[in-house]
């Protein structure tokens, strides 16, 4: 009388297993839908931020340039407060990121870039950090101070809102706040690779001797040169925070894109291999249960 019982209890462990089988295969499908969805909503603002990034590099650029070459052919104070060059006691680093995950190394990148820099450059200087992205701000708030965040520009990135933050960091610097302020920011090369950047924000980095020998200076400026720089040197450095913030912008949708597209990929695999078992699995039970069937034809004839 045992002996059906067993066998009762072996066909239940075998549509137990393939019940768990269909039902990882549906849960991988669902996961599928969603990373490929991402994907391309990812390749769809990526092209937007591309482009935006590209059209404003030559631009930025050459206002650098312009502004060094100017600077170069004048009194080294004639940047005002902004070119003071002070003894490095107290630092702000402004930390980018992004607000939300799923991007591959995107966020990691930086935050390792920020601790390599304090332990490396800062050993000996009070350290605050500037977080623009909730990502970074998570990691680095077990270890370091952060005196102030922004989250919010990210949701109407235009220059305006970034030109406040720049407004921000420039009182800071003149107050005597800080010492030095940088930004760290991941670069925009293509989809597949992102380059982690330390640009010095302030004070305005002088240009190299070398470089400023070569200066043409046989140019009438009206007005002065000193009111060009003085007006220049604040829309500078408002462009240069909003071209690190594009860049990183356009380097947080090409990370989740390409980590959205292995995602896809990596799950297809999973799926396509737990099918093949599943195959195999019913099969298997198929076989036995004829096996079966036809074992007990035969014992009923003997």
């Amino acid at each position: 009388m045992s002996f059906p019982r067993k066998r009762e209890s072996q066909n239940s462990n075998r549509m137990a297993n393939l019940k768990e089988i269909r039902n990882r295969i549906t849960s991988i499908k669902s996961t599928m839908q969603i990373t490929s969805a991402m994907k391309m909503v990812s390749a769809a603002k990526l092209k937007k931020a591309q482009d935006a990034i590209s059209a404003m590099r030559p631009y930025s650029s050459k206002l650098t340039e312009l502004l060094q070459n100017l600077s170069a052919t004048l009194d080294s104070d004639a940047g005002g407060v902004y070119s003071t060059q002070r003894e490095v006691s107290k630092v702000l680093i402004v930390v980018v990121t992004s607000n939300r995950g799923l991007c591959g190394g995107f966020n990691s990148s930086i935050t390792k870039k920020v601790v390599s820099i304090v332990e490396e450059k800062y050993s000996t200087a009070e350290v605050d950090l500037f977080s623009i992205g909730k990502k970074g701000a998570d990691v680095l708030s077990k270890k370091f101070n952060i005196s102030a965040t922004n989250n919010d520009v990210f949701d109407a990135l235009t220059f305006d809102n970034v030109a406040t933050i720049a407004e921000e960091l420039m009182k800071l610097f003149a107050a005597g706040t800080y010492d030095k302020i940088e930004i760290v920011y991941n670069q925009f090369k293509n989809a597949a690779t992102q380059i982690p950047q330390v640009e010095q924000f302030l004070p305005i980095k002088p240009i190299e001797q070398e470089d400023a020998t070569a200066v043409n200076s046989d140019y009438i400026f009206e007005p002065s040169k000193i009111e060009i720089v003085e007006a220049l040197i604040p829309k500078s450095l408002k462009n240069q925070l909003y071209k690190a913030i594009r860049d990183s912008f356009a380097s947080e949708h090409g990370a989740r894109m390409t980590a959205m597209h292995k995602a896809t990929d990596n799950a297809t695999e999973l799926r396509d291999e737990l099918l093949l078992t599943y195959n195999k699995a019913r099969q298997a039970a198929i076989t036995n249960e004829i096996l079966e069937i036809v074992g007990g034809a035969e014992a009923l004839n003997n």
